[in-house]
């Protein structure tokens, strides 16, 4: 199976717009091969929820020709090194059009404390939030400019691991400051704080950032 852009003949572009980012859930149990899917990430595929059960085959067909076969590595290599499945690429829904995500996520541990799974987000910055967030992202506004240092920082961060600008490195941390119910600044600064003791990033995975910014809301406030 293969999907690909229909009526299409422009080349398409290696960038992302600069749009705020609309998320969906995943889980991907590795013994068994199989995905779950949040509502929001059937819809961004196309798909009404449960239309169609979320395979690696499916999923594979939808990405970008580009992009195909990395994001096929990336996949084998979570379940041979039981590691998160974790991605910056583009893909299209069924009805062809194209979506520039990134993929964080963590691991899955069961009760012993052996990792079974991974588990985490598709962050679309080709879409945009319902209305109630944009309202919450301007209310946001106001406080920023006397935390900028730190917001900086933690945007350059975001920048250098996922290879975006700073307007979607911005809006990922306003949606982890939503979605957690955690001040931006103080978001922000425990996201710098953690990433000290990160290596740089390279060209594989970066689960280990994907850790910290899924978990920074965790630990605000537990070190002061």
């Amino acid at each position: 199976m293969s999907v690909e852009p229909r009526g299409s003949e422009r080349p398409l572009e290696k960038g992302c717009p600069d749009v705020q980012p609309r998320t969906g859930s995943f889980e991907f149990w590795f013994s068994e091969r199989r995905w779950v899917w949040s509502d929001e990430v059937y819809r961004m595929h196309g798909y009404e929820p449960g239309a169609v059960e979320p395979t690696t085959e499916l999923i594979l067909a939808h990405k970008h020709p580009d992009d195909r076969g990395e994001v096929a590595e990336l996949i084998a290599r979570s379940v041979t090194d039981s590691t998160p499945f974790s991605s910056r690429h583009r893909f299209f829904d069924t009805d062809g059009t194209e979506h520039c995500v990134i993929v964080v996520a963590d691991s899955i541990h069961n009760d012993a404390g052996t990792i079974v799974g991974t588990a985490g987000y598709y962050v679309d910055l080709t879409a945009t939030l319902a209305e109630t967030a944009q309202d919450a992202l301007q209310s946001t506004l106001a406080g920023v400019v006397e935390s900028r240092a730190v917001i900086e920082q933690a945007k350059g961060l975001l920048m250098r691991n996922y290879r975006i600008d700073a307007d979607q490195a911005f809006k990922i941390l306003v949606w982890r400051s939503q979605e957690t119910n955690t001040k931006l600044r103080d978001l922000a600064a425990q996201l710098v704080e953690d990433a000290v003791e990160l290596p740089a990033p390279d060209s594989g995975t970066v689960s280990g950032f994907d850790h910290i910014l899924l978990t920074a809301h965790e630990r605000v406030g537990k070190n002061s």
